[in-house]
């Protein structure tokens, strides 16, 4: 088989696989996936995105191009909003969009986008939607947190202590019967009225330097607890700092940089090795 056209890129250092695939035509499974994000069988990941046509996989979307993303460990999930950013990029960039604003596909339903002349990207987040609160032990403890709807799941506990000294290598247990499908957790610290310091544990990845949707249900859960439905808020994550406005109609959105460093060709023998 032909090598197959592969970038690497990132936002905030989140960092993805990024795969070209108008028709549809690569079979994406969970092992070659996972073999794609192993730091040291594969490139080195959080996340493959596969760039395909919405029509290819008869999404249920209004744009073009579908964000087709897998977590590290193969399995799907719905929604990433530091990978939509990358993903944004490298549609406008290919020519795949004219640009500056529109569509991107997504699980979580269709985002819209605007990529900066910065190269930074604001997308469209939709909706947080808070759904209550559970609990999640991590490091040794127990703590609370705000479940936070933003197309996927996630649980926001902000901790008086700094979340730097945090040990995130275990991954931190949850109420299953609350997240069936597993949860984004974030940790967080507030660091002013509009300033948040934010650690997370990704399902099916473990901790990432960043996570897009993660800063937005922090942004939403933070001014729940404190009695507002919306307002703005730099968020510093490992991997830099974004910023998160929910609106007065409860949409928020996310804008960030988008960055790629590498592109390549992936080994055809190697990729059909891992059927």
């Amino acid at each position: 088989m032909a090598g197959i056209e592969f970038l690497k890129g990132h936002g905030t250092l989140n960092d993805f696989v990024l795969l070209p695939d108008p028709a549809g035509s690569l079979e994406l499974t969970p092992r070659r996936v996972a073999a794609l994000c192993d730091r040291q069988r594969g490139l080195g990941a959080d996340g493959v995105l596969r760039v395909v046509r919405s029509a290819a996989l008869d999404a249920d979307s209004a744009a073009e191009w579908f964000m087709d993303y897998r977590n590290a460990d193969g399995s799907i999930a719905e929604m990433c909003g530091n990978g939509v950013r990358v993903f944004a990029r490298y549609l406008v960039e290919s020519g795949l969009e004219a640009g500056p604003e529109f569509a991107v596909g997504s699980r979580a339903g269709d985002r819209p986008v605007r990529v900066h002349d910065d190269l930074s990207v604001t997308v469209g987040m939709g909706r947080p939607t808070v759904t209550g609160t559970s609990v999640a032990v991590v490091d040794g403890r127990q703590v609370s947190g705000v479940a936070v709807d933003v197309g996927n799941p996630h649980l926001v506990s902000v901790l008086d202590d700094d979340v730097r000294a945090l040990d995130l290598r275990e991954p931190p247990r949850y109420d299953s019967e609350v997240f069936p499908e597993g949860v984004n957790i974030e940790f967080v610290n507030l660091l002013g009225p509009e300033l948040l310091r934010m650690r997370v544990h990704e399902r099916g990845v473990g901790e990432t330097r960043a996570c897009g949707t993660g800063t937005v249900a922090a942004v939403a859960a933070t001014l729940h607890l404190r009695g507002d439905d919306s307002g703005e808020s730099a968020v510093e994550i490992p991997g830099g700092r974004v910023a998160v406005t929910v609106g007065s109609d409860g949409g928020a959105t996310l804008t960030g940089p988008a960055v790629f460093v590498a592109r390549g060709e992936l080994e055809g023998v190697w990729w059909d090795s891992l059927t």
